[in-house]
């Protein structure tokens, strides 16, 4: 006699199998999981440390971990290996990349810089480690407000490579920077037309955006800020709706934290799923075991790019603390 088994509760065993299974490699390689908002909701159930790149950056440079495994994308997994050189640093899929990073070319970026001398370079830490090398001090949406306004009035800056992000400091911190044009595909396809149709539907909800978004749409939001920030924002406002303007993996934490809530995603331009990051998604909780398992793929630098790389980012955690 045949016992049916059912595709739900299958799936359900495959992936408590899953848990348990990375659960026992973490302590057999002494590993950490760090882990991006935006990853898949069972992804960020299995990490140590879910937060934003300012949070991930710092929690990557204390960890004594021997194995740091990024689920995010590549310029997250070369942030923690130029933080820590002689660990093994794992990404579930070495194309999980970014449309924001990409928009950056380094010879591109380099001859740009060349055509401003006696700039301060702050890059956004959305880049590619060349970028970086490249760069005086790194920023993440959580801080580039609070490191512009640490540089002298009268020293000139270059800021790259989000323009949307470097247009919401400038209007933060009344200087004037010279922008990159980069930008990422996921927060420009926000339709300013359908938030303000939903905001219709619903009234009552506040509007929050990550600075990552376009002008136009930033000027609906209640409150805008990185997607720690956000985060801290719906958990202590009286308001019991929110509009979530930023890539909805972060919904995720929202609803386990504040189930009583009502989070909406802001919807984009066209009827797909383009507020999902394309390359977040790529990495999976089955990836991610396989990562462990394999010990691969492993996120490598040269060691002159790290150390250049490296000292930017240490002003930037001088000037977080």
């Amino acid at each position: 006699m045949f016992t049916s088994v059912s595709p739900l509760s299958a799936s359900a065993d495959i992936q408590q199998d899953l848990f348990e299974a990375i659960e026992a490699l973490k302590q057999e390689l002494n590993a950490i999981i760090l882990a991006h908002y935006y990853q898949e909701p069972d992804i960020q159930d299995v990490a140590d440390y879910i937060g934003d790149s300012l949070g991930l950056s710092q929690k990557a440079a204390e960890t004594d971990a021997d194995v740091i495994v990024f689920a995010g994308v590549h310029f997250m997994a070369e942030t923690a290996k130029i933080l820590n050189p002689n660990k093994l640093v794992l990404l579930p899929d070495l194309n999980a990349g970014c449309s924001l990073a990409d928009s950056c070319p380094p010879e591109q970026f380099a001859r740009f810089k060349a055509t401003h001398p006696n700039h301060v370079v702050v890059s956004y830490i959305n880049c590619t480690a060349e970028i970086k090398a490249l760069s005086d001090i790194i920023c993440t949406s959580s801080n580039a407000v609070k490191i512009v306004q640490q540089i002298p009035l009268d020293q000139p800056i270059i800021f790259a490579p989000d323009r949307n992000l470097g247009r919401y400091v400038m209007h933060q911190t009344g200087r004037d920077l010279v922008l990159w044009e980069g930008s990422c595909m996921v927060h420009e396809i926000f339709s300013e037309k359908k938030l303000v149709q939903l905001r219709m539907e619903y009234p009552q909800a506040e509007i929050v955006a990550h600075p990552e978004c376009e002008e136009p749409v930033l000027r609906h939001a209640h409150f805008v800020g990185s997607t720690t920030a956000l985060l801290k924002y719906v958990q202590n406002s009286p308001r019991d709706q929110f509009i979530v303007v930023t890539e909805p993996g972060i919904i995720h934490q929202m609803q386990k934290q504040m189930p009583d809530k009502l989070f909406i995603p802001a919807p984009p331009n066209h009827s797909c799923a383009c507020n999902e990051c394309p390359h977040m998604r790529l990495n999976t909780l089955e990836k991610l075991y396989l990562a462990m398992k394999n010990r691969q793929p492993e996120v490598t630098l040269s060691e002159s790019t790290r150390v250049a790389a490296l000292r930017p980012i240490q002003r930037m955690l001088e000037m977080s603390a």
